[in-house]
C-alpha cells in the first residue's frame, strides 16, 4: 500500500501548536508503520460523500483526516476536532475524469454562495476623489465550453460556476477548484489565451500525474516521513508546479537560465535541479550558490528538506555564497586569504594618482565609478583594452585622447594595490578564472547559481570557467527586475549564451495578486537585458486572493511608528506569528526606527528588521516598508554620487528594484509607510485609482 501525504496536510499541520505538531508526528508514523490505524480510534466521515475519508483520533481533540483505499493511504488533513470533520465533509478526492490526476475537490453543493472578493484598490487615510467607474460585468469565460474548461482539470461540478464567473467573482471561484484549473483559468483572464495542456505519458496511476505530484507525494520509508515532518514545508518550494519540474529535469546543452518575477519559484527550480542532479549521478559533485551568506544559508535548509542527509546526496552538494567559493580556491591557490582593498583605500589611491598623474577634469566620485565599472569589473591590464571596451551603461563618452589621460591613473592605482598585497573581489575572481580555463578537471560536474542577475562581469566570468564544457555544466536562476548591486552587460559576451536556453516562469505562488499587481507598478512592462532577452511582466498571475496593499502617508515619525505597531498587532491578533512578519527600511542606520516602531508588540524580537538590500530571498505572511520618505527612496546620498546621467538613472531605476523587492516579500499583507513629503515611487501604486 503506497503511503501518501499531501500539501493540504501540510498546510494544516504548520497551523498547529508545537505540542500539537509533536502528537500528530507520532499519530502519522504509527500510520506508515500501521496503515490499518489500530490503536488511533479510526472512524468513517459518515456526513462526507467520499466513502474513503476516515478520521483518526491524535489526542482529546486533534483528528488526522485520511483517505483510505486499498492500493493507497493518504494523510490529507489535520484539525482540531470540528474543523477537521467540516472540512472532510467538503471534499472528495478522485481522478479527474479527463486529465486522470487525483484532484482534492470542494464538494459544490456543500460550498456556501461564492462571494465576491474585497476591493483591489489600495487603502489610503484620505481617498482622493475620483469619478465613480461604471463597472460592466460580462462572464470572463462565455467563449469556453464545457470540454475546454475540462481539458485544464475543472471539476465537472464546477463548470456551471466557471460559466457564470465574473470579474468581481473570479478570484473566490478559483480558490475553490484545483490548482492546475485555477491557473489556467488566472492566464485565460490575465492574456486571452488558454494554454493546451502539455501532453502527458499514459500512467495507469492517477497519483503519478504530474498535477497530482504537486500537491501529493509519495513517502518510501521512515526516514523520508522524518525530513518531511521535520520542516515547516512552504507549499510552493515543495510540490513543484509542472512548468517547473520541466526544468528541474530537462537536460540542457549548453548554460541555460531560468527568470520569472519575484515569488514565481525561480530559486525553488534551482534547489531541486541541484538535488536531482546529484541523485542522477552518484559520483557528482554540484555547487548551488547564490549571492551572499544568508541566501546560500537559506539554500541550504531547503536542501535537507529535499533530500535526506543519510542519502548521500547532501554531502555532494555545496552551498555557498559567490564570494566565499572564491575565497576558498583562492586560499587553495595562494595560502592565504585575499586582503581585499575597501572603497575608502580605493578613494585614497586614486586622488594620490590624480594628483601625481596631473589629471584635470574628472571629479574623485566619476574616477571611483570608471575604476570599479570599467576597469576593475572587466580586469583591464592595458590602455589598449581599456580603448576598445564597451562602456555599457555610462553614457559620458570618453574618445581615445581622454582614455590615454585617464589610463595611468587606473595603471598607478593598479600598481600601488600590489604594492601594498591589496587586491579586490574583481581581481580575485579574474585571477581564478584565468587559473581555471587551463585545466581540463573542474572541481564541480554542475554548478547552479541563484540570483544570477547580481552576478558581475568577473563573477561571471569565474562561474564559467569554474564549470564544466558539457551538458547540463552551468545553470542559472535570476530576474532583471531585481537586479540592485550590478550594471547590466553581456552574458554572451563572456561566453554564456543563455539564448534559445532561457524560459520565463509565468506562475506567481508567493505574492497575493494585489501585492504583486501593486509592486509591479514599480517595473517596466517589458525588461529587456544586454543580449536582446525580454522578461515579459505581462500574463504573470499569482495564484491567490488576498487583501489589499495599504499606504500611510504620516505626519510625525511617532505618528508612524503608531501605525505600524497598530499593524502588527492587529496581524498577530489574526494568527499571523510574530517570526512571519518583516519589516524593511532602504539603509542600516533607519533599522533603529524600525525597531522602535515594533518595541512594544508581542514577539517583536521575533519579528525581522533589516536593510532593502537583505531583503532578497525571504518572505513573510506581513511586511512593512518604513520610512519611504522624500530623500530615502530614492536615497540623497547615492544620486549625489552618480558619476554621468546614465549612473543616475541607473541609480533611479536601482532604488525602484530595491523597493520592489522589499514589497515582494509579503504574501498576504503589505504596507508601506513614511513621513511627509513621501516618496515619489509611491505615486506609481496608485496611478491606476482614477
Amino acid at each position: 500500500m503506497n503511503f501518501l501525504i499531501a500539501d493540504t496536510f501540510t498546510a494544516s499541520f504548520n497551523r498547529l501548536s508545537g505540542l500539537d505538531q509533536k502528537a500528530v508526528k507520532a499519530s502519522v508514523f504509527d500510520l506508515q508503520m500501521d496503515p490499518t490505524g489500530n490503536g488511533l480510534q479510526l472512524h468513517r466521515i459518515d456526513k462526507s460523500k467520499d466513502q474513503n475519508f476516515w478520521s483518526a483520533r491524535v489526542n482529546r481533540d486533534i483528528r488526522l483526516i485520511i483517505h483510505k483505499t486499498s492500493d493507497s493511504l493518504l494523510v490529507a488533513y489535520v484539525g482540531h476536532h470540528d474543523d477537521a470533520y467540516a472540512w472532510a465533509e467538503r471534499r472528495r478526492i478522485e481522478a479527474h475524469p479527463r486529465t486522470g490526476a487525483v484532484q482534492i475537490v470542494e464538494v459544490r453543493e456543500r460550498v456556501e454562495e461564492v462571494a465576491p472578493p474585497a476591493t483591489f484598490d489600495f487603502v489610503f487615510p484620505e481617498p482622493a476623489k475620483c469619478k465613480e467607474k461604471e463597472t460592466a460585468a460580462p462572464a470572463l469565460f462565455s467563449a469556453l465550453d464545457d470540454d475546454a474548461l475540462l481539458a485544464i482539470g475543472v471539476p465537472a461540478d464546477w463548470l456551471s460556476d466557471v460559466h457564470a464567473a465574473t470579474e468581481d467573482r473570479f478570484f473566490a471561484l478559483t480558490a475553490h477548484l484545483p490548482a492546475e484549473a485555477s491557473e489556467a483559468l488566472l492566464e485565460y483572464a490575465a492574456t486571452g489565451r488558454l494554454a493546451a495542456p502539455a501532453p502527458q505519458p499514459a500512467v495507469t496511476d492517477p497519483f503519478a500525474h504530474p498535477d497530482a505530484l504537486r500537491r501529493i507525494k509519495l513517502i518510501s520509508d521512515q526516514t523520508e516521513l522524518e525530513q518531511a515532518l521535520a520542516f515547516p514545508w512552504e507549499k510552493w518550494g515543495v510540490f513543484l508546479h509542472p512548468s517547473q519540474r520541466a526544468l528541474v529535469e530537462r537536460s540542457f546543452s549548453g548554460p541555460a537560465r531560468v527568470a520569472g518575477s519575484a515569488g514565481t519559484g525561480k530559486t525553488i527550480v534551482a534547489i531541486h535541479r541541484a538535488v536531482a542532479l546529484a541523485r542522477a549521478n552518484p559520483d557528482a559533485r554540484v555547487l548551488l550558490a547564490s549571492f551572499s551568506e544568508p541566501l546560500a544559508a537559506e539554500l541550504a535548509k531547503k536542501v535537507l528538506v529535499l533530500a535526506p542527509e543519510t542519502g548521500g546526496v547532501v554531502a555532494r552538494i555545496t552551498t555557498a555564497s559567490f564570494q566565499s567559493v572564491a575565497e576558498q580556491m583562492f586560499q587553495l591557490e595562494h595560502g592565504l586569504r585575499p586582503r581585499i582593498a575597501s572603497d575608502a583605500v580605493l578613494r585614497e589611491r586614486l586622488r594620490a594618482a590624480a594628483a601625481t598623474e596631473n589629471l584635470k577634469g574628472f571629479s574623485e566620485r566619476f574616477l571611483l565609478s570608471e575604476w570599479t565599472n570599467v576597469i576593475d569589473a572587466w580586469g583591464l591590464a592595458s590602455l589598449e583594452a581599456y580603448s576598445t571596451v564597451q562602456r555599457m551603461g555610462r553614457k559620458s563618452r570618453l574618445g581615445p585622447n581622454q582614455r590615454a589621460k585617464l589610463w595611468p591613473v587606473f595603471q598607478s592605482v593598479r600598481n600601488a594595490l600590489t604594492a601594498e598585497r591589496y587586491t579586490t573581489w574583481a581581481n580575485v575572481f579574474t585571477g581564478l578564472a584565468e587559473a581555471l580555463a587551463q585545466r581540463s578537471r573542474k572541481p564541480f560536474d554542475h554548478v547552479v547559481l541563484d540570483e544570477a542577475q547580481d552576478l558581475a562581469p568577473a563573477e561571471l566570468r569565474f562561474f564559467a570557467a569554474l564549470a564544466p564544457p558539457q551538458a547540463d555544466g552551468l545553470f542559472l536562476s535570476g530576474d532583471v527586475g531585481q537586479r540592485i548591486f550590478q550594471h547590466p552587460f553581456s552574458w554572451a559576451g563572456l561566453g554564456v549564451d543563455v539564448r534559445g536556453r532561457s524560459h520565463t516562469l509565468k506562475v506567481c505562488y508567493r505574492t497575493s495578486q494585489q501585492i504583486r499587481r501593486a509592486a509591479d507598478k514599480l517595473l517596466p512592462t517589458v525588461l529587456r537585458d544586454a543580449d536582446g532577452l525580454e522578461d515579459e511582466r505581462r500574463g504573470i498571475i499569482s495564484v491567490f486572493d488576498g487583501p489589499a496593499p495599504e499606504m500611510r502617508s504620516l505626519a510625525t515619525i511617532a505618528a508612524e511608528a503608531d501605525a505600524v505597531r497598530h499593524a502588527v498587532e492587529s496581524w498577530v491578533s489574526d494568527g499571523i506569528a510574530p517570526r512571519e512578519i518583516g519589516v524593511f527600511v532602504r539603509t542600516p542606520h533607519l533599522v533603529a526606527r524600525a525597531r522602535a516602531a515594533i518595541t512594544a508588540c508581542a514577539g517583536a524580537d521575533e519579528i525581522t528588521t533589516a536593510p532593502m538590500s537583505l531583503a532578497k530571498g525571504l518572505e513573510f505572511r506581513a511586511v512593512v516598508v518604513m520610512a519611504c520618505d522624500e530623500g530615502v527612496l530614492p536615497l540623497d546620498a547615492r544620486i549625489a554620487d552618480a558619476a554621468d546621467e546614465a549612473e543616475l538613472d541607473d541609480i533611479y531605476e536601482t532604488e525602484r528594484r530595491l523597493l520592489y523587492v522589499a514589497c515582494t516579500r509579503a504574501r498576504e499583507h503589505l504596507l508601506l509607510t513614511g513621513v511627509t513629503p513621501t516618496s515619489e515611487y509611491l505615486t506609481d501604486f496608485t496611478s491606476d485609482l482614477c
